[in-house]
């Protein structure tokens, strides 16, 4: 199975379960991983080149997944709009689409960079989409779901028992994390509470609302 995989803080929790998870042999012999980031694996999935991953919700339509994916209720700090001319971010489909569905104008800026953004910049000139779309459907955001073509049983085994709660981040990751993005390990923990990663009825009911949003901007 060759599971792609988001390289980004948000999915920490999640990669670490797995690898707890994971310990049979020939279990991790089938599982091969593809590191990148999000606009780079839908267009893998969209091929078949990978078998499952966590694609973008905007290219979500028409695929199968899991009721699992990254969720932010509110603010979720690591995808902004910075006020200026408009400026998507190569790594991001869905981002993108979400600034036109909102009607905002700005540089998008998405993921790990975003986040140290968020931390270092002082005035605080940006708005966090995620609560913006929050403010204006009263709606939690989806960002991303798990998407598969193949290896359905094996997914859904591997992620019915995962809890975000129960998830302890070993010190030496949260610090290679630090070290890799100028991040606090005090921020990353702090910023891993704002996301979530089951997709109940609301976070459906958002998803539905922001595909046929989409689909009315011509996206």
């Amino acid at each position: 199975m060759i599971f792609a995989k988001i390289d980004f803080i948000n999915l920490l929790p999640f990669h670490v379960y797995l690898k707890k998870r994971i310990k049979s042999t020939q279990l991790k012999a089938i599982i091969e991983y593809k590191k990148s980031y999000p606009s780079f694996i839908n267009k893998k999935f969209k091929k078949r080149k990978v078998d499952c991953a966590f694609i973008s919700s905007i290219t979500s339509k028409n695929e199968k997944y899991l009721d699992f994916g990254i969720v932010a209720k509110e603010e979720v700090l690591s995808v902004l709009l910075i006020k200026g001319k408009n400026e998507k971010d190569f790594q991001s489909d869905t981002s993108n689409a979400l600034v036109k569905v909102l009607d905002l104008q700005g540089k998008v800026l998405i993921g790990d960079k975003a986040l140290n953004f968020y931390h270092s910049n002082i005035t605080k000139e940006f708005i966090d989409l995620a609560k913006a779309w929050q403010d204006k459907y009263n709606l939690p955001f989806v960002f991303a779901v798990l998407a598969y073509c193949k290896h359905k049983n094996l997914l859904n085994k591997l992620t019915k028992r995962f809890n975000k709660k129960h998830v302890k981040i070993p010190s030496y990751i949260l610090k290679k994390y630090s070290q890799k993005t100028g991040i606090s390990s005090k921020n990353i923990l702090s910023y891993l509470q704002k996301i979530d990663y089951n997709l109940g009825i609301k976070e459906k009911r958002s998803l539905k609302l922001f595909l046929q949003l989409s689909k009315n901007k011509g996206l």
